[in-house]
């Protein structure tokens, strides 16, 4: 049987799709080695990024004015969102979706080859396995703990949320490679501390995140019993191609990752339904996902990786300082959407013109 759409790879991506596939009246098969494993990682996004299909369940904490610490303290008018995981998850069922139970080894654009050696075939196939490990390429990292809403009080300092605190209590020098606190409600009762390094090549690794973050919450009074459970974080932000005449790549895979924030799914929710729709018309997605607009954006935001990856320990904290202190549409046109390629670049632009003399040439060598 030729399916409408075959999807290998069910994280949240794959899944979002299928469901939304599936919800259009397309045959959807979808190919994973263990479609029902549960997700683990916390997600989060700006609450405009989310598609109004999203129910309100899939959402566990709303943050109505995130704070940053770079050189001082910014608040940020535009809401956040963090996602219940699990309600995430169920909010995308795959009753109506065929779903083969088995490792692909090979996706081209006419199906995926599973291990065993079965071909599952269809009319338009995507590849959303996420970016494989590869040596050399930009990861971010994290470690972060689950406390108790009352514990975590001392590292929230009366904020809703840290969106990225700069500050050097996590046992640093102005030397060392930069990580932050990110400090967010993940549910009644329950704070999410994580110490993150945004971008590397190579990233921080976890062990020494650990301990940053165990310095930081010792020195803000935080008390831990032993018994948080712990959250694990390393993926690459950059690495994802298009392959001329290959399957067509979604979420992570397809190159819909934010190369400076590694947040994807927002995205990937939201370009679900243009993609069905392209399928249910007999074009190619490729084309949805990728117009002209939307390869300026991408070239122009690893142009931001780069600048991330080039920025010292001493350097991080003013860049970030200068970006929060953008207009908020400026904000979000960096770090939201894919049709904007001016709004992008003036938000550059303007940032750009903002920072001292040294920080400037620090970019620019960055961008050589």
């Amino acid at each position: 049987m030729t399916a409408d759409l075959v999807i290998a790879g069910l994280g949240p991506a794959g899944r979002a799709l299928a469901f939304r596939a599936a919800a259009g009246g397309l045959e959807v098969t979808a190919v994973d080695p263990r479609p029902e494993r549960a997700w683990r990682a916390t997600y989060a996004a700006w609450a405009d990024e989310l598609p109004g299909w999203l129910p309100a369940t899939a959402v566990a904490a709303r943050v109505e004015t995130p704070s940053a610490w770079t050189v001082r303290e910014h608040r940020i008018a535009r809401p956040y969102r963090v996602l219940d995981t699990a309600a995430l998850q169920r909010a995308l069922p795959l009753d109506r979706v065929r779903v083969v139970t088995g490792r692909a080894v090979d996706v081209d654009r006419t199906g995926v080859t599973l291990a065993d050696g079965e071909t599952v075939r269809g009319r338009c196939v995507v590849d959303a396995r996420g970016l494989p490990p590869a040596p050399g390429r930009a990861q971010q990292t994290a470690f972060g703990l689950v406390v108790d809403a009352r514990s975590a009080a001392a590292a929230l300092d009366g904020q809703e949320a840290w969106f990225m605190d700069w500050r050097r209590d996590n046992g640093t020098g102005r030397g060392d490679a930069p990580s932050f606190l990110y400090a967010v409600p993940v549910g009644p009762g329950r704070v999410l501390l994580e110490e993150t390094c945004l971008v590397g090549r190579p990233a921080l690794v976890l062990p020494e995140l650990e301990g940053r973050l165990r310095a930081r919450l010792a020195a803000r009074g935080v008390e831990l019993s032993g018994a948080e459970p712990a959250e694990h974080v390393r993926f690459a932000v950059e690495g994802a191609r298009r392959r001329r005449g290959g399957p067509v790549g979604f979420g992570a895979r397809g190159g819909l990752m934010h190369p400076a924030t590694g947040y994807a799914v927002a995205t990937a929710l939201s370009a679900a339904d243009p993609v069905v729709a392209a399928v249910r018309a007999g074009r190619d997605p490729d084309r949805v996902l990728w117009t002209p607009t939307a390869r300026t954006v991408a070239a122009l935001r690893a142009r931001g990786l780069a600048v991330l990856l080039g920025l010292g320990g001493e350097n991080a904290a003013e860049f970030f300082a200068a970006f929060f202190e953008l207009p908020v549409d400026r904000q979000r046109a960096y770090l939201s959407g894919r049709d904007d390629p001016a709004g992008v670049a003036a938000a550059m632009w303007s940032l750009f013109g903002s920072v001292p003399p040294a920080l400037r040439r620090t970019i620019l060598r960055s961008m050589i």
